[in-house]
């Protein structure tokens, strides 16, 4: 459990106020973040797996755009939607740094393997190395997303790039 000694005293008082309010919901009472964000990143992890099969996909792909935690909650069906949005700006800092690091990482990574793979269906590139790509891609994308996961339930702490990159080896 986090302890006002983890917490700078000028967050720590509404950090607490939140803490009362999310128990019982999906949102972390560590942390004031919930999992259901990272549904934005599941769905086009998804999708990119499809092009190996689907190239065709690529074209669904490029349509994803990025989304801030507030604005994936604005247009969720998720019960306590509005709670996170409120809860977002009381995140501690020592959590929502790491968090958005790590979320401008796989937006990062995202948009620019959708349009490397892009790129290589247009030329023609052999089917094999798309496959290799696609997994390099999704294997960096469910690392970070561990890692988002991890901060939202109490970690503090992003991948360095050189941890990505070692993800991505062979792309």
């Amino acid at each position: 459990m986090v302890s006002e000694s983890d917490i700078p005293p000028d967050e720590f008082a509404a950090f607490q106020e939140f803490v009362a309010r999310v128990d019982g919901t999906n949102i972390s009472a560590q942390t004031l973040l919930a999992t259901d964000y990272l549904n934005h990143f599941n769905e086009i992890v998804m999708l990119i797996d499809m092009i190996p099969d689907m190239p065709d996909m690529v074209e669904e792909c490029k349509m994803w755009q990025p989304k801030s935690y507030t604005e994936h909650f604005a247009d969720s069906s998720f019960k306590d939607k509005q709670l996170a949005i409120e809860a977002y700006d009381r995140v501690p800092s020592k959590f929502r740094r790491p968090f958005e690091e790590t979320l401008n990482q796989l937006n990062g990574l995202i948009i620019g393997g959708v349009n490397k793979l892009e790129e290589e269906i247009l030329a023609g590139s052999d089917p094999g190395l798309i496959t290799e790509h696609v997994k390099a891609i999704s294997r960096a994308a469910q690392a970070l997303m561990d890692c988002a996961n991890a901060i939202i339930h109490g970690s503090d702490r992003a991948m360095a790039q050189l941890e990505i990159d070692g993800v991505l080896n062979g792309m």
